[in-house]
């Protein structure tokens, strides 16, 4: 098995410089020669661009935005900044070339045009208001914002447990918005989807459950709600991130306070949880299986370290194969295609 690159991103409240790279060896699972990609503030989120290009979170004093970055040289090709805290969400549309920014703080979604040579163009901006009943949603927070299967804008909101779908003009205006509510206090943070497109699992961050959902065109249904923690667990904890197989079988989703990664089977009427595992550190946030799904690594912001699992095909089910590989602060896991 070939050897493939990881991007990390990062807070730099403490001790981190950025974004860094590494490498996982694909024979031992091991990660390597972790570097600094570009010196940048708090990169947070990334995603991949057009031509090398990496679409980075950026925090500068008093201000937040994106950044375009050439992912070989580290050079900041632009920096699109305003006042007020930096986004918390990238999504890439490859095929219309459009760049879709969740602001957690603020409330928005922006999509922004891509140039060819990377370069960002605001081309419309979605506002939210409303609140919940929980102490983390006093205001709108998106906390999510990337494509449909079906080639819709899916906006999750955290702070109004909403999640809306867009159809995406040619010229990046968000038009026909349907909206899905969930019950109050879900806390909803990441929907991803099954292969098929015809299965929407959404993660609430405030409840630490899992949402399994019909989807089609916009529109859903809730089919089940399964918790990510033990019943037993009293203490505080945030689910992060959320993962679906290629194949379908499978959902992983992290436990920032538990300190888990949640192992689900999909069945027939939803998902059952098979396995609780730790990730070996403090604060679980992103987690990415490599290109051929035998590896999932783990980002344990607190602790500094990313733990890497070798993943049993057919049983879903994960063992630790590394624990120790030190990232600095890190967030987002993002494996270079």
């Amino acid at each position: 098995m070939q050897n493939e690159e990881i991007v990390f991103g990062t807070y730099t409240k403490r001790s981190s410089k950025g974004v860094y790279q590494a490498t996982l060896n694909g024979e031992n699972g091991q990660l390597e020669d972790a570097k600094v990609v570009t010196q940048i503030g708090g990169p947070t989120y990334t995603t991949q661009g057009p031509n090398q290009i990496l679409y980075v979170v950026d925090k500068q004093v008093d201000q937040g935005g994106v950044a375009v970055v050439n992912r070989k040289t580290g050079e900041i090709k632009q920096e699109v900044l305003s006042t007020g805290a930096s986004p918390a969400y990238l999504g890439y549309d490859a095929k219309r070339q459009f760049l879709y920014v969740g602001n957690y703080h603020k409330g928005t979604a922006e999509v922004y045009q891509i140039a060819a040579d990377g370069q960002l163009t605001l081309a419309d901006t979605f506002t939210n208001h409303g609140s919940g009943p929980r102490p983390e949603q006093e205001s709108s927070h998106v906390h999510f914002t990337n494509l449909t299967p079906d080639q819709k804008l899916a906006v999750v909101d955290l702070g109004t447990d909403e999640i809306f779908f867009f159809d995406v003009q040619a010229n990046g205006k968000l038009t026909h918005p349907t909206t899905f509510k969930f019950e109050a206090g879900f806390g909803p943070r990441h929907i991803r989807f099954s292969p098929d497109g015809k299965t929407a699992y959404v993660l609430g961050e405030l409840s630490s459950q899992l949402a399994v959902l019909d989807y089609m065109d916009g529109q859903m249904r809730l089919r089940q709600i399964v918790s990510t923690i033990p019943a037993d667990w009293t203490e505080h904890n945030g689910a992060a991130a959320l993962r679906v197989t290629q194949d379908g079988r499978f959902v992983y989703a992290s436990n920032r306070g538990n300190n888990t990664v949640a192992v689900f089977a999909v069945q027939d009427d939803g998902v059952k949880l098979i396995q609780l595992i730790s990730t070996e550190g403090d604060f679980p946030r992103d987690m990415a299986l490599n290109q051929n799904e035998t590896y999932l690594v783990v980002a344990n912001q607190n602790t500094d370290n990313v733990s890497v699992y070798v993943r049993n095909p057919e049983t879903g089910m994960l063992k630790l194969v590394q624990q120790d590989f030190l990232i600095p602060e890190g967030v987002r896991v993002e494996f270079i295609k």
